[in-house]
């Protein structure tokens, strides 16, 4: 006969696959895909009964789609205020209009604004800055286009909040906004400033010269950029009020996903915007793909799939410590260039969960996993979805991002980010740092 378990166990395996090729190769919307997986698995899951309804909803993290949710709101509220658009002329300015400058600060305001606004909504509130103080200076906008997204990928991986990777793992391994900063930062930090050497020297051609129209730059008056003052003074405020208590969490015993719906709700009460609005611009279909991604990793973790997985990395402690963080962090980088990172780093969960109920000691996977897909975003156009948006983006402008453009450079930088966080990661540990 055959064994009820081993049926379990590939019949939970295939659903997962063919959704996750599903997503990666038909022109479906991932989303519907990801509930079309998720509703096979539950139903087979009950009728074979090793999974069901109730198991599936349980499956959900509560606090990852409530600090996504609300840290949509408070992007929504943000975003018209043109606040964004006024420090990247300010920059800008900064720079004195001479490119290779420019790059650099640009950069940095993106990677740190992606600390606390998600990359999709960072890219598309400086992109058309960025394309039009191009246009007046006479410049190519590729080379700060890619600085920008780069920029928004390495600096994301520096908090809880600044990539969906991040507020993943932090809800499933318990990290606080603080274990973030302190843990990651400083490697994203290196990492960042080695990107921004790197692209130097592969955009050097575009880069190293003074443009002829610097004197139109220096006249713009930033201030007109901020088209509503005094609803962004009161969003600096509350964003700046809900990253404190994102620091403070922990020691208030609050979840990160209700200090985010804190920052929503201080946000639309002093606000008051047409609320109508704000729910059109959040985006609903990735909470419904995040849920359904939850459900079907449910079923693989109920049919001893995930456990499985987990033996095979334990086997690796055999080597050392060292051995398995490299692993875990190369293999993380090269599959989110396949993959992307999200739906990867939602199937390692439960794997890392059920180690560390062996006894297993995971902290220090937990923060190669960041690293290597968060900086593995940065290998392919497809990789994340910021990666997308700047292709689409500069498509438009009749500057398109081919792959082979993406492979000279975003490529480059992405391996070279992942070889310097290996060494800072193993440098950490030997220290007792992570």
């Amino acid at each position: 006969m055959t064994d009820p378990t081993a049926v379990a166990f590939y019949t939970a395996l295939g659903i997962f696959a063919l959704t996750y090729a599903g997503i990666f190769t038909l022109r479906i919307s991932r989303t519907v895909l990801a509930i079309a997986g998720a509703v096979m698995m539950t139903a087979l899951g009950t009728w074979m009964a090793f999974y069901g309804p109730e198991p599936a909803l349980g499956s959900i993290d509560a606090d990852t789609i409530t600090l996504l949710f609300g840290m949509m709101v408070v992007v929504a509220l943000f975003r018209e205020t043109g606040f964004f658009q006024f420090v990247a002329i300010r920059a800008a300015k900064w720079a004195h209009g001479k490119p290779w400058l420019l790059l650099i600060y640009l950069g940095a305001v993106t990677a740190v604004v992606s600390m606390v606004l998600d990359n999709v909504t960072t890219i598309l509130i400086l992109v058309p800055v960025t394309t039009s103080l191009a246009d007046i200076l006479g410049v190519s906008p590729i080379p700060f286009l890619m600085g920008e997204v780069l920029s928004s990928n390495i600096g994301g991986v520096g908090t809880l909040i600044g990539d969906p990777p991040n507020i993943l793992i932090g809800s499933a391994a318990g990290f606080s906004f603080v274990d973030f900063v302190v843990h990651l930062l400083p490697i994203v930090i290196l990492v960042w400033i080695a990107a921004q050497a790197l692209l130097l020297v592969l955009f050097r051609r575009q880069l190293f010269h003074v443009p002829a129209q610097v004197e139109s730059l220096m006249r713009m008056d930033e201030r007109r950029a901020v088209v509503d003052p005094r609803t962004t003074r009161r969003m600096l405020i509350v964003l700046g009020g809900t990253v404190l208590l994102f620091f403070l969490h922990q020691s208030l015993g609050i979840g990160p996903g209700l200090v985010a719906l804190f920052g929503a709700s201080a946000g639309l009460l002093w606000v008051r915007p047409d609320f109508e609005k704000i729910l059109k611009e959040v985006h609903w279909d990735v909470l419904l793909f995040f849920i359904a991604l939850f459900v079907l990793v449910g079923g693989l973790e109920a049919s001893g799939v995930t456990a499985a997985a987990g033996a095979q990395i334990a086997s690796l402690a055999r080597h050392g410590s060292y051995f398995p963080m490299l692993i875990v962090l190369w293999f993380g980088a090269l599959a989110s260039g396949v993959v992307s990172n999200v739906p990867l780093t939602i199937a390692m969960l439960p794997v890392f969960k059920g180690m560390a109920a062996q006894g297993i000691a995971v902290e220090p996977l937990w923060w190669a996993l960041a690293l290597g897909v968060g900086f593995g975003a940065n290998l392919t156009p497809l990789a994340s979805a910021a990666n997308v948006v700047v292709s689409s983006l500069a498509a438009s402008i009749g500057e398109p991002l081919t792959f082979r453009k993406w492979l000279q450079t975003g490529t480059r930088v992405a391996l070279a980010s992942c070889a310097i966080a290996s060494i800072a990661l193993v440098a950490a540990h030997a220290i007792g740092w992570i």
